[in-house]
């Protein structure tokens, strides 16, 4: 019998709102979008905050939502897909250099990242020539993303091909670890990014436009769904699918180019993928919960079957972990994805400078310029608190640190 760790929050007019979030702060923004994706008539039996829960665009990060015959695109979101990829390696810490900024250097010229204004030219983001690890990837994605198209002409002249492969920005990163051990792993987050982001954003406008029509009454226009067998149910479906296929390669193609780049500043043979996970964390997809199939939503949550690997990341200075599921069916089988903010990337910058940001990093080799301040770890929740919040979601296998942290 697991120990129940939740509480459960009562929303008149809707399902209830569990919350696995003792000893972690929730803002009034976020309970009250939780309060209104329960009051929507297609969700199923309640929805499942997790502990690292706060105000997001179109509904609230870190939510499990399930929906009968329904789907809400703007839950989704835009980073259709967006997730991590960890792989272990046979290298110990002591295989690393003493100095760290060449590896660094190497991971940021094999994999593009950031981006910069359009009017400065090619986006610095993306590949101007993509690599041969890049084009395999996209020939088994060429095919269907060209079927969708034909249906949706404007997703065709977006950033698709030139950006499988590339980081992208804000809190996407990649990282060199190690665990209690001491062994050397390779982490990275990354969605479908741009091609996923027109994706996202065509099919919240057809499901905001629907809503004028069909669904008056909706609590928050950004709730806005799609039943099963209206216009572009299935379009949608296909389409989020499709995105979420091309978010698992873009990592898979990055931890290629990791691993490769790794390879020629470590003077050491090793082999990585000793232990992978490649998991999403902003995505839907059918699954069967209390003897019903419905379409689990989340935004900002990982799956957390019994036995199945994810991973929950700190942020820049603080630790990440590599957890075992414990199929709690009340979360929907689901945990966090990370540790969450507390505060809005405008009110870190705000709040916090570049003193702060090196004080806060020290001893990680990473960017520590006002730039990224808005990621400096005190923005975030506490990951221990976080972990404690949510014991019954899942188990600790790993616990990770970073040595090198690459931010787009």
């Amino acid at each position: 019998m697991q120990e129940k760790n939740y509480e459960v929050h009562p929303v008149e007019n809707g399902v209830p709102v569990k919350m696995w979030t003792r000893g972690v702060p929730v803002e009034d923004e976020a309970q009250r979008q939780l309060e209104n994706a329960a009051r929507l008539p297609i969700v199923f039996k309640h929805i499942a905050a997790m502990p690292d829960v706060h105000y997001g665009i179109g509904a609230t990060v870190g939510s499990v939502i399930p929906t009968f015959k329904a789907i809400i695109p703007a839950a989704v979101g835009v980073d259709i897909g967006c997730g991590m990829m960890a792989c272990k390696t046979t290298l110990h810490a002591n295989d690393l250099p003493d100095n760290l900024g060449p590896l660094r250097s190497a991971i940021e010229k094999a994999v593009p990242h950031g981006s910069n204004p359009k009017r400065m030219g090619r986006d610095k983001g993306s590949w101007e020539t993509p690599p041969d690890e890049t084009d395999a990837a996209w020939a088994h994605l060429v095919d269907e993303f060209e079927a969708i198209c034909g249906d949706y002409p404007r997703l065709k002249n977006t950033n698709n091909h030139k950006h499988l492969g590339t980081l992208g920005t804000g809190n996407h990163f990649i990282e060199v670890c190690l665990d209690e051990a001491g062994s050397v792993w390779f982490m990275l987050h990354s969605g479908s990014r741009g091609v996923g982001n027109a994706i996202g954003t065509h099919f919240i406008e057809l499901a905001k436009k629907d809503a004028e029509q069909h669904q008056r009454n909706l609590p928050d226009q950004d709730l806005a769904y799609f039943e099963e067998g209206a216009r572009y149910f299935g379009d949608y479906v296909r389409a989020v699918g499709w995105a979420q296929k091309f978010a698992r390669a873009n990592r898979e193609v990055m931890m290629q180019r990791v691993v490769a780049a790794a390879r020629k500043v470590i003077g050491k043979a090793f082999e990585a993928h000793v232990e992978a996970v490649n998991c999403h964390h902003n995505y839907v997809q059918r699954e069967t919960h209390f003897g019903q199939e419905v379409l689990v939503t989340r935004k900002g949550a990982v799956s957390a079957k019994a036995g199945e690997l994810g991973i929950i990341p700190g942020s820049m200075g603080a630790k990440s972990y590599i957890v075992r599921g414990k199929g709690n069916p009340e979360s929907f089988m689901s945990c966090s994805h990370g540790a969450g903010r507390k505060m809005s990337r405008t009110k870190a910058k705000k709040l916090y400078t570049v003193a702060d940001q090196i004080a806060a990093t020290q001893g990680v080799e990473c960017r520590k310029d006002a730039d990224v301040i808005d990621e400096i770890p005190m923005a975030y929740k506490d990951i221990d608190a976080v972990m404690e919040a949510q014991k019954d979601l899942v188990e600790v296998v790993y616990t990770l640190k970073q040595v090198v942290c690459v931010k787009g």
